[in-house]
């Protein structure tokens, strides 16, 4: 009795198998030369995804004759119809595999090619394929349009794929012990006399440490050497030698290029780099970097490699770090067009990216705000003057589109700007309690008044604070999550403290510190929390179909076990950091280091795929201690990395962090406020 293999030698499911219960064939002829009726034979897709698997009916005859039970993946006749998964993931649709795997339960079977036979009706599935809405299980029931993928009766014998359930290892299939569940039912109805193996495998993308794994004395300094090495092994820097590829790619409507080969040449920051990689992992287990060029994402990742220059963590990152700094500023349309025009009402301001029209048109106050600070760090870290004027622009111009009570709404686009003026906005009677939108341009005010003495930043940053905690935690209108807008609310309550050290300024950033660490689990995790329903941009799915249309949480319902390391863990690090060390707290800096250990170890080991290495993916789910979580996010979803919010602010609090450092402190270096009273008067604030 034994299982047996149609396939080649490195195919993920034979390598697993136990040699003494396995046996390999070349063709499904040679399997029934020796195969007996108490063998289970498998006809696994060599040809995947290039073209399906062709069964002769001889052969089926053959199969029949010998009793032998069988199970075949993407199978079909030449010329059927393939269809891409696009954002559909595997359901559960039947009770074959038992307790495991019941009805209703999500896997995650990525780049997924699926064979449509041509069915009068959809035979009985054990497993479908379609868009469903759910952490880990089928909120909505069963998608109404979805694709058979694992059906047959297992009585009579066949259990048939229309794609490669095999692959789950080079493709990254998710859940591991969901797949490894799925594939041993399978092995076991094959052959049920034969021991069921363990089917134990390392994911080829992994977190660095297991949960409870001793960490190394310098975890932290190699987590920022690996993080400093991710910016040049991502190839996201812009080489010379890509600039007419990747336009071509933009000017066709992509977002999205292959992963880079080894042999790509590395850019050196003067071109910019890209945003980031895809969620979308694809059938080799590679997955695509994303093409816009974002102001945000350039200056902080500017910052990371002057950290590492000051951390000597990789040699010749501040040259790197530099040559980004001059693209935003100088060599880029970011701040330069209509925004290096004194006579616009968008003069000093960052555009959103400068990929195509749609992205250079935008004004976001919080990826405004990011880049500034990530520019007064990292100047201040090069020891260079050079960006000062820019950043002052930059907090002027967003000061002048900042309404009368401290709010300046969500985005401005330059063409509604120069339409209505930029006295519209500064005198506009607005009241936005959206800290994932506002806070962050809050703490540049402060910082900005502190480094100019110009009174308007921190009357206006006072003011909107004092609103936005009025209006907690019922009025706040949260993004795709409520704890992110606890998290960005923790920098500029920090550094209102700096300002204005009262018992209220104290209270109200405790308040904020006690209901977010109230989500911190015993593994240092910060558990994703919803808000008040209906206050929400982004809410969870409301059915099936809304699947991959939008942007979404990393959750369902409250209560999912994952963590958000674009939205919320990051900027979280960053304000327990400065919360920390505005107040000396030693239960802010408990938590602050409880964190730090938790980002160590889950930080991205791949060597498999080297471009991911060192990074940090959006999603972690900490009861699994895996990389999952609902990729519902139409750009964003679970296993995304965003250079700049992600890959730079972790980084930085770690290098703060070994060089005992504040970012109030370092940002308060700059010497830019000194352009800021010519300037003022020259944009109408004087």
């Amino acid at each position: 009795m034994k299982w047996i293999c149609c396939c080649v030698e490195d195919n993920d499911l034979y390598g697993l198998l136990p040699a003494e219960s396995r046996q390999r064939a070349d063709s499904i002829q040679e399997a029934l030369s020796f195969a007996e009726a108490s063998d289970g034979l498998l006809i696994l897709a060599d040809t995947y995804p290039d073209a399906p698997v062709v069964v002769r009916s001889q052969d089926w005859e053959a199969i029949s004759a010998k009793g032998i039970r069988v199970f075949g993946e993407f199978l079909g006749e030449p010329g059927c119809e393939i269809r891409e998964s696009g954002h559909r993931r595997l359901v559960v649709a039947s009770d074959f595999f038992g307790k495991g795997l019941s009805a209703g339960r999500i896997l995650s079977i990525h780049d997924c090619r699926c064979v449509i036979m041509p069915y009068k009706a959809p035979p009985p599935s054990h497993l479908v394929l379609g868009k469903v809405a759910g952490f880990e299980r089928a909120m909505f029931g069963l998608p109404v349009d979805s694709w058979p993928v694992l059906y047959g009766e297992p009585a009579g014998g066949r259990l048939l794929a229309a794609t490669k359930l095999s692959h789950f290892v080079t493709g990254r299939y998710a859940p591991v012990e969901a797949w490894r569940a799925l594939w041993q039912r399978i092995l076991h109805w094959l052959c049920p006399g034969l021991p069921v193996p363990a089917l134990l495998w390392t994911p080829s993308v992994n977190a660095a440490y297991g949960r409870e794994e001793l960490l190394a004395a310098d975890c932290e300094e190699k987590a920022l050497q690996r993080a400093a090495r991710w910016h040049i092994r991502s190839r996201l820097l812009v080489h010379s030698s890509r600039t007419r590829t990747l336009a071509g790619l933009v000017a066709d409507g992509k977002e999205v290029c292959r992963a880079p080969s080894p042999s790509e040449p590395l850019g050196n920051g003067r071109l910019g780099i890209l945003e980031g990689y895809a969620a979308n992992i694809q059938a080799d287990g590679s997955q695509p970097r994303r093409l816009p060029v974002r102001c945000d994402c350039n200056s902080e990742s500017a910052m990371a490699l002057a950290f590492a220059a000051a951390t000597e963590s990789l040699p010749g990152t501040g040259v790197m770090a530099a040559n980004l700094l001059d693209f935003v500023c100088f060599d880029s349309r970011i701040q330069q067009a209509e925004r290096a025009d004194p006579e616009h009402p968008a003069f000093g301001l960052m555009a959103w990216g400068v990929t195509t029209p749609a992205w250079e048109k935008a004004t976001y106050g919080d990826d405004n705000a990011r880049a500034i600070l990530a520019i007064l760090a990292a100047g201040a870290l090069l020891g260079s003057r050079r960006w000062d004027e820019g950043v002052a622009k930059a907090l002027l111009a967003n000061l002048r589109t900042t309404g009368i009570h401290g709010f300046r709404g969500n985005r401005i686009d330059i063409d509604e700007l120069a339409r209505h003026g930029w006295r519209h906005y500064h005198e506009r009677d607005i009241i936005n309690p959206a800290p994932h939108y506002e806070s962050y341009l809050w703490a540049c005010y402060l910082l900005a008044w502190r480094l100019s003495g110009l009174d308007l930043f921190v009357q206006r940053a006072r003011e909107a604070i004092r609103a936005t905690m009025d209006a907690y935690p019922d009025g706040w209108r949260w993004t795709n999550g409520f704890l992110q807008e606890q998290a960005r609310m923790l920098l500029c309550l920090s550094w209102l403290v700096r300002v204005e050290d009262t018992g209220q300024t104290r209270a109200w950033l405790a308040r904020i510190a006690d209901d977010l660490l109230a989500q911190q689990e015993s593994c240092g995790a910060l558990r994703e929390r919803l808000g008040p329903p209906g206050t929400g941009k982004y809410p969870p799915l409301a059915s099936n179909e809304e699947y991959g249309s939008r942007e979404a949480p990393l959750i369902q319902e409250d209560g999912d076990p994952v963590c958000d390391l674009l939205y919320t863990s990051n900027f979280a690090f960053l304000g327990l950091h400065e919360a920390a060390a505005a107040t000396n707290d030693a239960r802010l800096r408990a938590a602050e280091n409880k964190l730090a250990e938790f980002l160590c170890r889950i930080q991205v080991r791949s060597d498999a795929h080297p471009y991911l290495d060192g990074g940090w993916f959006r999603a972690f789910d900490y009861s699994r201690w895996e990389f999952w979580g609902s990729s519902a996010d139409l750009g964003w979803g679970a296993w995304c990395i965003e250079a700049g919010w992600t890959m730079g602010w972790i980084p930085a609090v770690f290098a703060m962090r070994r060089l005992g450092l504040s970012l109030w402190d370092l940002a308060g270096r700059s010497r830019a406020g000194e352009h800021i009273p010519r300037l003022a008067g020259l944009m109408g604030l004087a």
